[in-house]
């Protein structure tokens, strides 16, 4: 049944509920035009936990004459640092020039100077994808001595980016201006942030 006949007028057999005011169910048995888009689910609006922050200042450190938040891993197998609003990433603690040893890691990447070369860290710029990076000097250790230890579950936010360390996941850093993180432990890596969970010890 057509608007049109129901603007002019009710047809008398046809149109008696509608014209009624009563409740009435409508059925053209049309179909919809091909190519008709179908509704998008909303984008996440989950913002990341700030349940188990961490003091900020415990994990500063000068370096070639620029303050950093630095940090190494509970095992002291990675050591990690947030460079304020540029980006945040690991490396092998114990010898940051070699290959990174994630499993799932590429065997080769672009290195900084456009040469090929073996990945030895993974790295989230502000607005940029997660990826692994062949880096020379390494950057994200301080330059003396360990870095202060992240505790598990325990989140280091600060100048735009996040990291945590959790036992079952690995180690998680991610842009906040992006949403844009990684995930790694020795046995594999995810493109993605995983967030402390609320209720962790």
């Amino acid at each position: 049944m057509s608007a049109m006949k129901l603007a002019y007028g009710c047809a008398p057999l046809l149109l008696v509920a509608a014209c009624s005011g009563g409740p009435s169910v409508v059925n053209t048995d049309d179909t919809p035009p091909a190519g008709t888009p179908t509704a998008q689910p909303a984008p996440s609006t989950t913002r990341p936990s700030n349940a188990h922050l961490a003091n900020a200042f415990h994990f500063a450190a000068r370096v070639d004459g620029a303050t950093g938040y630095y940090f190494t891993t509970p095992s002291g197998r990675w050591q990690c640092a947030i460079l304020p609003r540029a980006k945040a990433g690991c490396e092998n603690a114990n010898s940051p020039t070699s290959a990174v040893a994630i499993t799932g890691a590429p065997d080769e990447v672009d290195g900084s100077d456009g040469e090929p070369g073996v990945p030895n860290a993974i790295v989230v710029d502000r607005g940029g994808d997660p990826r692994f990076v062949a880096q020379s000097p390494p950057e994200f250790g301080p330059d003396q001595g360990a870095a202060t230890v992240l505790p598990f579950n325990r989140i280091l936010a600060v100048a735009g980016f996040r990291c945590n360390v959790q036992e079952a996941n690995g180690v998680s850093c991610m842009s906040e201006a992006s949403g844009k993180g990684f995930t790694f432990s020795a046995e594999g890596h995810a493109m993605t942030y995983t967030d402390v969970p609320a209720d962790a010890p």
